[in-house]
């Protein structure tokens, strides 16, 4: 990556809810990194600078390119055009066809954005989300918080040195490289998961708030540390998330993230690792689980005189748990939790964009985790495949600038191979009552977003 201060930055189990898979489609289809025009406003730049496409590629993976990591990477602070402001809006209508159940054509969703430049060394990025829940009415939550300071000019043993604070409400939603789930907005869904994967039952994701130091040094070596605790029950219901999703108490957190990133002419490769690690009481009266997580993430970008851009990412995540109760069987009797298990997650995503208008996305996703035959009904085994397929038009935001031009159409496909450790029968109907496979969680959707 070339130096940064040189370069301008142009710019869990026993959910057994039949329409689970669904529900986790919608989320990922709507919480695609966008090219939010406030900072486009803000940087004179069009929003194809930043991102592989002009509204911020597709609907999963690595959206960034090199330039937009090291916009985010300074807080969002770089300004080229005074007195923008930082305000965004965004629309987002839907038809979704699941493969079981009605199709429905609604608007999904309408963002508020509040994101950009503060001072020269202050600036943020506050994404307010209105959901549509069905019979008119919307569910206004916080999505997405993460308010940086940071110093671009120091320099250590005479290299260039970034120092920054986020303050953020998601472990990995600030970091530069877009490909750990909480800054993709992409995780395996599945009856269990890492805390890292934000489609994870009762993920911290969103529902916690922290505060972690990153450093940028030689422009291409990456660390990050910090701490989290959990919003008080209370706290989330006011900020628009329901309490039965509440991650629990969270004690002794910590954070790391660390990257090897490196930016040539026309490819940009990077390779990092990621833990997390903490006391998790859930419910909150309850007995401690430790939990340790730990990853890796290897990703790659061609983009050339962006014609044609590829970008490529795996991630790796395993969780090591101590459970601190050992509940009994909902169906067995005498049949006890085991006292210790083990998640993984994995991520394997393609992007294609043609002209930064065209482009197709591929995601496998894979959840597995320890055989428990108490903890997860019925067949022991919480393991899930599933694969989504987006393909997407853009046809403003590339080469003139308009902050008000910014329209994208996607097609998303979402379907799941396993499910539940199954992939017939999936929640164990008994003979003679319907029965739900691994596929029929599928469904087709068709978007248009417009963002101003």
């Amino acid at each position: 990556m070339l130096p940064f201060p040189h370069r301008p930055a142009i710019r869990r189990s026993g959910t057994r809810y039949p329409w689970y898979g669904l529900a986790l489609l919608l989320l990922l289809a709507s919480g695609a990194a966008q090219a939010v025009p406030a900072f486009a406003r803000q940087t004179g730049y069009v929003c194809a600078v930043c991102h592989s496409s002009a509204y911020g590629g597709g609907d999963n993976g690595p959206a960034l390119t090199p330039a937009g990591m090291r916009f985010k990477l300074g807080g969002y602070t770089e300004a080229n055009i005074s007195g923008a402001l930082p305000l965004a809006a965004q629309v987002t209508l839907a038809h979704t066809n699941p493969l079981r159940g009605d199709s429905q054509t609604r608007l999904s969703e309408a963002d508020l954005y509040l994101a950009g430049r503060l001072t020269d060394h202050v600036g943020g990025f506050v994404k307010i989300e209105a959901d549509n829940v069905g019979d008119g009415k919307y569910n206004t939550r916080l999505r997405n918080l993460d308010l940086r300071f940071v110093a671009r000019t120091l320099k250590f043993i005479g290299k260039d040195l970034t120092l920054g604070v986020s303050v953020n409400n998601s472990p990995g939603f600030n970091d530069p490289l877009a490909v750990l789930p909480a800054a993709s907005n992409l995780g395996p869904p599945g009856v269990t998961g890492t805390l890292l994967n934000l489609s994870s039952p009762a993920a911290p994701a969103n529902r916690v708030i922290g505060a972690t130091v990153y450093a940028l040094f030689d422009s291409n070596w990456y660390g990050e540390v910090g701490t989290y605790n959990s919003m008080q029950p209370s706290v989330q219901d006011r900020l628009g998330y329901s309490t039965g999703g509440d991650p629990g108490k969270l004690s002794d957190t910590g954070y790391f993230r660390f990257a090897y990133m490196k930016e040539f002419k026309t490819q940009f490769v990077s390779a990092g690792v990621v833990g997390l690690s903490t006391k998790r009481q859930r419910p909150r009266q309850g007995l401690a689980d430790d939990v340790t997580d730990l990853g890796y993430d290897l990703s790659y970008q061609y983009l050339g005189n962006r014609q044609n851009i590829l970008q490529l990412s795996y991630v790796n995540i395993f969780e090591k748990r101590d459970y601190g109760s050992t509940p009994p069987s909902p169906v067995v009797p005498g049949l006890l939790a085991l006292p210790q298990g083990s998640a993984r997650d994995q991520i394997a995503t393609a992007i294609y964009t043609f002209r930064q208008s065209y482009g197709i996305a591929v995601s496998h996703m894979v959840s597995t985790g320890s055989r428990d035959p108490a903890r997860y009904v019925p067949y022991g085994s919480p393991d899930s495949t599933s694969n989504l397929v987006s393909v997407f038009w853009v046809p403003f935001g590339k080469e003139s600038f308009s902050s008000l031009a910014n329209f994208r159409i996607y097609a998303t496909w979402f379907r799941f191979s396993r499910f539940n450790g199954a992939r017939t029968n999936v929640f164990g109907a008994p003979p003679g009552a319907p029965k739900t496979d691994a596929a029929d969680l599928g469904a087709f959707t068709i978007s248009a977003s417009a963002a101003f």
